[in-house]
């Protein structure tokens, strides 16, 4: 089934998730909020089936009925702001803060970086990039308030004399058997502007120069591959050293956390309350938006020579372009973050949801995702994700999409390809299907639970 068809399709209902909040305590609860809904729905249905008038009674009382229905026009837009502004009230205050923070965020990362390019400059160590926020906290839609970790992508470059070559696995193969060798790359005649250029590949004799080499190959790599965990190590070092030149260490007690492929910072004030920074590493993809990263999924086994191919910057872009495209009173996040909010107990990844609203807001038109709209967004999302469960089937965002923003820059090789099925274990699992429609039942009970109770 296209996606096309599946938009097409009738809202996910309310009534199916209703019916399962009966088997619950809190019933009368629930009753007494749909008593509302449906008292609003019959007098709207009623004032729409009443008969016309005669022409001369509607020009005796036109001037009447105007104010009178727009009066009533506000009574029910003002029942429609009160009753989404009960379900989103909690979120303002989490995604103001969210943006305060990361601020602080952005500040201290950048400032650590400056500090460590200055210390790099002379070397023949990797060139780091300016960081590139991502992830759930950058978007703007982190279901975990306070407490989120705010990610960014290092972009890292070769030293001097050097070229990164990528060896890509097959696309979307798991686990991912993608590696970064090290090669030595001529300088003879490109710096022949620059007095003592040494070129590491035909001037071996140098003596400072190869050990130089050989110091940056026995630090970052195994063999000629870069090394996540040694990276991650050497990074790890740089950070604590260069703390105390930064202007924020007066400010924030800073701590490395353990990680063995990024680095993970806790920052404290003197409240008390923290900020809980991982900076990962990455290598671009030619020009593209697609890197290769050092972040995997924790659950599974991943050799330090191999690095996982991330898509969070062009995910990033895609909010960022859809910010750009969209009202100002656009609710897409608000669905993000109530739907993940729902997930706790349950098999389901932030990003399978994140998946799902992505296409959705690649087939809806962005003004049907402005407040008002809310709720029925939100039986789209949940729509969505039991239609592709009986299917068993999610396509992944990227791979084959034809319906991209131009400003996001694909590999031709994703352009071009299948879209791969991030469901493709239920297929071979029959178990595995069993649990994930069961777990279902369970997170639309929880959405339930979460809307009813925010009213």
């Amino acid at each position: 089934m296209t996606l096309e068809q599946r938009s097409q399709k009738p809202a996910f209902a309310w009534g199916a998730l209703v019916f399962a909040a009966l088997q619950q305590w809190q019933f009368w609860a629930v009753a007494g909020v749909l008593l509302l809904l449906f008292g609003l729905c019959w007098w709207l249905r009623k004032r729409s089936q009443q008969p016309e008038i005669s022409h001369e009674e509607e020009s005796s009382s036109s001037s009447t009925e105007l104010e009178e229905e727009e009066s009533e026009g506000e009574d029910s837009d003002d029942y429609e702001r009160c009753l989404l502004s009960s379900i989103t009230k909690r979120i303002r205050s989490s995604v103001k803060g969210m943006a305060n923070r990361r601020q602080v965020v952005e500040e201290v990362v950048s400032d650590l970086l400056t500090v460590l390019q200055e210390r790099l400059s002379n070397s023949f160590f990797p060139v780091l990039q300016p960081a590139i926020g991502v992830g759930s906290a950058f978007e703007g839609w982190s279901p975990h308030g306070r407490d989120a970790v705010y990610r960014l992508l290092v972009p890292i470059k070769p030293p001097r004399g050097h070229a990164f070559h990528l060896e890509l696995g097959a696309a979307g193969e798991m686990p991912a058997k993608n590696c970064v060798c090290m090669d030595l790359e001529c300088t003879c005649t490109r710096d022949q502007g620059v007095e003592n250029v040494l070129c590491f590949l035909h001037q071996p004799e140098e003596g400072l120069s190869r050990n130089q080499v050989l110091s940056f190959l026995g630090t970052l790599c195994t063999g000629s591959y870069l090394d996540v965990e040694k990276i991650a190590r050497w990074f790890q070092k740089l950070v604590r050293s260069a703390w105390r030149e930064m202007p924020q260490s007066h400010l924030y007690t800073m701590k490395v956390l353990p990680s063995s492929r990024s680095c993970k910072l806790r920052l404290t004030n003197a409240s008390g309350r923290s900020l809980f920074i991982e900076m990962m590493f990455g290598v671009q993809r030619g020009d593209s938006d697609i890197f290769l990263s050092s972040q995997t999924a924790e659950a599974i086994f991943t050799p330090s020579t191999i690095w996982a191919e991330s898509y969070a910057v062009a995910e990033m872009k895609f909010f960022r372009h859809v910010a750009r495209q969209a009202p100002r009173d656009t609710s897409h996040l608000k669905c993000l973050q109530l739907s993940a909010h729902t997930l706790v107990g349950t098999g389901f990844s932030t990003y399978t949801l994140k998946t799902i609203v992505m296409h959705l807001l690649n087939t809806i038109p962005l003004s049907s995702w402005r407040r008002r709209e809310l709720l029925m967004r939100l039986q789209d999302t949940m729509w969505y994700l039991h239609g592709c469960l009986e299917e068993k089937r999610l396509d992944h965002f990227f791979f084959g999409n034809e319906n991209m923003p131009e400003d996001i820059v694909l590999p031709l090789d994703i352009q071009t390809a299948k879209p791969i099925n991030l469901f493709q274990y239920l297929v071979h699992d029959p178990t595995a299907h069993t649990k994930a429609l069961h777990e279902f039942s369970v997170l639309q009970d929880q959405l339930i639970r979460l809307v009813f109770y925010s009213l």
